[in-house]
């Protein structure tokens, strides 16, 4: 693997870096796996052939950039250099089976490489610069990292993205035959999510007041909605009254939000504790009554499944990754993008029906642990690298038929919008028809289960069984369309 960074965990509680994790899971797979990374100041004066074992992983930190190199594309390809000079000087005696390069910043690296050891080559995009920049990239820097991206996807044999949203932002920037692009989705670790009851009862008497409480979790930035959820605030107070929320984590957009909560008189209403970490930032998750994703812009939506991970209910924007993560009315509930109203209306239908929330978020947290694990996204990574080796002799000499007919692609970037026709994700069923579907199965279950009991305690016969599900079933419908705690009452009596 080549990458930018490798980042370890800085305590037992932390979670690892995405390649640190990946590589970690490979290995307890079974399998050898070096990492080729930047200089790291933290390990000492790491020079270029100097070997650490991670994990079980090999990694090998690149010498150190010259110091007239701090920033920018320039300090980008001098430490491409070291990357690929540090590579060669480390390869095992056995060699390798395949390359695999971590986004566009170290492709000049990974295509070396390729070259010089005819390895079959599989590169991972976890966003786009286009994506980043919703879909426009002006300047000189952002279209010459939009076409390093368009060469890196060229060049690989495979591309992996996270989501089915990734997957066709990236065919549609850079011409890559869908059969080239795999779907692994981002892992992560459930169990560092997963807060005691003292920790979430600290959370939530620092946090929430008498009402529900909302959480938001990332940077602060535009694209990420948090003014969204700041427009519906109000309506979901006046719906709810005493609801709080946390807006987690810092960026540039911080003090704006801070400013918009202030004119919308929600200053006491809204928390922005800055960066919280990990082990506070799960518990937050499981404390609150819903976890809010308003993202105008959302790549792959990790966030989201950390979120799940710590039992939280999900409420999310109908966009990018969450729309792949987020199964609108299974694992949660999904709302317009942009719609202020759409969002009040999603948060307000788990408000007003716990038992429909604590349903969708015990659904997402056995989603998160079967789909989302490291092992399993190992396996799957696994497999591409396999398919890769399978595909690389046929893929090369097509590549080099079409260089020789036709010399060096050119890319051209044009103007405008690049993803102005993102596909269309529907939303689903309106969140009041949520309710009720819920509310009808909660009381056919409890009618169903009142009847098998009658038969079990009563030895009546079907009639009778029938009639008193017929009875427990009125009597369950009116107690779903009832307050909550009336419902939680009418169970602790039975």
């Amino acid at each position: 693997m080549i990458a930018w960074e490798f980042q370890r965990p800085t305590t037992d509680d932390a979670p690892r870096g995405r390649i640190a994790a990946l590589s970690t899971a490979l290995v307890a797979a079974g399998h050898a796996v070096t990492v080729v990374t930047r200089h790291d100041p933290s390990v000492g004066a790491a020079v270029a052939g100097d070997v650490t074992v991670v994990d079980g992983v090999r990694v090998v930190h690149a010498d150190a950039p010259p110091a007239d190199t701090t920033g920018g594309l320039e300090h980008t390809m001098a430490v491409n250099h070291l990357l690929a000079e540090a590579a060669r000087r480390t390869v095992p005696d056995e060699g390798y089976d395949v390359i695999h390069a971590h986004d566009w910043l170290v492709t000049h690296a990974a295509v070396t490489l390729k070259e010089s050891l005819g390895l079959p080559f599989v590169a991972s995009m976890q966003a786009t610069e286009a994506g980043r920049h919703q879909g426009y990239v002006t300047g000189e820097a952002s279209r010459s990292v939009h076409s390093v991206e368009w060469w890196l996807g060229s060049e690989a044999c495979r591309v992996i993205v996270p989501t089915d949203y990734l997957r066709w932002e990236v065919q549609h920037l850079f011409d890559i035959p869908a059969g080239r692009v795999d779907v692994v989705p981002n892992g992560i670790d459930p169990d560092l999510w997963t807060a005691t009851p003292r920790e979430v009862r600290a959370a939530r008497l620092r946090f929430a007041g008498e009402g529900p409480l909302l959480v938001f979790a990332g940077r602060l930035v535009a694209e990420k909605g948090v003014q969204d959820l700041l427009a519906a605030l109000p309506t979901i107070r006046d719906r709810h009254p005493g609801t709080r929320a946390v807006v987690a984590g810092d960026g540039d957009y911080r003090a704006a939000l801070i400013e918009e909560a202030r004119k919308r008189k929600l200053h006491r209403a809204v928390s922005f504790p800055g960066h919280l970490d990990q082990r506070t930032l799960a518990a937050v998750l499981a404390a609150a009554d819903a976890f809010v994703m308003p993202s105008r812009y959302e790549a792959t939506g990790t966030v989201a499944l950390e979120a799940a991970a710590s039992g939280a209910a999900l409420v999310v924007a109908s966009t990018g990754g969450l729309a792949s993560i987020v199964e609108h009315g299974v694992t949660g509930v999904r709302f317009p993008v942009g719609e202020p109203d759409g969002l009040a209306d999603a948060v307000s239908a788990l408000l007003q029906d716990p038992m429909l929330a604590q349903a969708l978020a015990s659904k997402a947290r056995q989603m998160v642990r079967d789909r989302h694990s490291w092992q399993a996204t190992a396996e799957r990574t696994a497999a591409v690298y396999a398919e890769a080796v399978a595909d690389a002799p046929a893929f090369e000499a097509q590549r080099q038929t079409t260089l020789v007919g036709g010399g060096l692609p050119v890319v051209v970037v044009p103007p405008g919008n690049l993803l102005a026709d993102p596909p269309a994700v529907p939303v689903g069923e309106p969140p009041e028809l949520l309710v009720r579907a819920a509310a009808e199965e909660a009381a056919w279950e409890a009618g169903a289960s009142a009847a098998r009991e009658a038969m079990r305690t009563e030895g009546g016969l079907w009639l009778d069984a029938a009639e008193r599900e017929a009875a427990e079933l009125a009597e369950a419908a009116r107690a779903a369309a009832a307050p909550f705690d009336v419902v939680l009452a009418a169970v602790e009596r039975r």
